[in-house]
């Protein structure tokens, strides 16, 4: 496989789990139009925006500890803030990423351990196997 290729298997594996895990949790199409009001997603009180913050300010690790030491996984609402986070983290682009000591694989990793730690590991391995 190319590295090109490669890069876009791996975004096009992200925006895949996205969109399986959103559907799985919300009970319906995930359209990433209807997200747009993101505010309203918090994990153990802390807004989405400011891990957002933290990742425009290259403290992207940082951020992601801060939010996986935090999140309920029990919660569908603080789950969807994490997958909003790696979906945001994963549109800051290759050169940002390498500049700040991740990865678009690191999302890939992260957003598919989000999905085991949450009970929805199933629909990830389903995906891998259709996408291998």
């Amino acid at each position: 496989m190319l590295y090109s290729d490669e890069k876009d298997y791996i975004m096009r594996m992200i925006k895949e789990v996205a969109r399986v895990l959103f559907s799985l949790m919300l009970g319906k199409k995930y359209v990433q139009v209807e997200l747009e009001d993101e505010n309203k997603y918090e994990v153990s009180g802390k807004k989405l925006g400011d891990y957002k913050a933290m990742v425009d300010r290259g403290e992207i690790n940082e951020a992601e500890n801060l939010l996986l030491d935090e999140i309920d996984y029990d919660s569908n609402e603080e789950v969807a803030a994490a997958l909003l986070f790696y979906q945001y983290v994963s549109q800051k682009g290759q050169e940002f990423l390498k500049q700040h000591n991740y990865s678009e694989e690191e999302v890939l990793e992260g957003m598919q351990q989000l999905a085991r730690n949450a009970g929805y590991g199933e629909a990830c391995d389903i995906l891998e196997q259709v996408e291998s």
